[in-house]
């Protein structure tokens, strides 16, 4: 099995970054979802509300961040320095906020603009908890960003081609592994591998990780990423095939459990 390769999506619900390597911190990859939008009672604002953060590209530069959208003009982010932190969550049914500091009038006026409504921009200083103790099977502690739960997010490529079989039985239309969003997409493994990993140890080339637990899906999936249109599918049809306990599985939550740099073509081991 090979790593083939690796994304990071700098603002959580922004247009996806590509790489030949990256390197893991123990709350994920490097630049990856440090950065959330947020609403006026500072709740993430996703691709759950709104198909325009498709067209928001964000790439990370020393100190800040770089924005580009269509039909505006690119608007360089500092990170922030000192200031007063407000307190977020990624989810309006999560009960644990976290602090987070503000981008600044300027980077909220753009992505108002970009979104068609008032919203703030917040960058995490430091990687916490934000969700108790006990609500995961494997709990990270403080090591997370503005992931959904874990910090890093596993695809297999032979599950999208199964998944895409079934499709076409259906007589749909195959989709593309952007719709899940992964950091890491791995090659060489037979379809629904990733299943019997969980609770195990993968070493991707020179990091190992804990495999936590499958991914439920929700409409993102149904999101082209490079138009935002949405559709009904994967969702229909991961819920025929991979309903599992009211949950639509595709992909693998990891956790790092070491530090360091990791490169597209790694070998990937699973231990026993």
């Amino acid at each position: 099995m090979r790593l083939t390769s690796i994304h990071t999506y700098p603002i959580k619900g922004c247009h996806r970054l590509d790489h030949d390597g990256a390197f893991v911190h123990p709350w994920g990859l490097a630049g990856d979802r440090r950065w959330m939008v947020v609403d006026a009672d500072g709740v993430g604002v996703t691709q759950r509300e709104t198909t325009r953060l498709v067209g928001l590209r964000a790439s990370v530069r020393p100190g800040g961040l770089s924005l580009r959208a269509d039909g505006q003009p690119d608007l360089d982010v500092p990170e922030p320095a000192g200031g007063e932190p407000v307190a977020v969550r990624t989810f309006r049914s999560r009960t644990f906020p976290v602090p987070a500091l503000p981008a600044g009038q300027a980077a909220d006026d753009w992505l108002g603009a970009l979104l068609g409504r008032p919203v703030r921009l917040v960058w995490l200083a430091q990687p916490t908890r934000h969700l108790a103790a006990g609500t995961r099977e494997h709990d990270t502690g403080d090591q997370v960003s503005f992931a959904d739960a874990y910090p890093v997010l596993l695809a297999n490529a032979a599950s999208l081609d199964a998944l895409n079989d079934w499709l076409a039985e259906a007589g749909e239309e195959p989709v593309p592994m952007t719709r899940f969003r992964p950091n890491l997409v791995v090659d060489g493994a037979s379809a629904w591998a990733e299943d019997d990993w969980v609770g195990r140890r993968l070493r991707i080339g020179d990091r190992m990780f804990q495999a936590a637990g499958p991914c439920d899906r929700c409409v993102v999936t149904t999101t082209d990423q490079e138009t935002g249109v949405r559709t009904k599918e994967p969702l229909r049809t991961l819920g025929r095939h991979r309903n599992v306990k009211q949950k639509l599985l595709f992909g693998l939550n990891l956790v790092p459990l070491d530090s360091g740099p990791l490169a597209v073509h790694a070998p990937i081991a699973v231990a026993p």
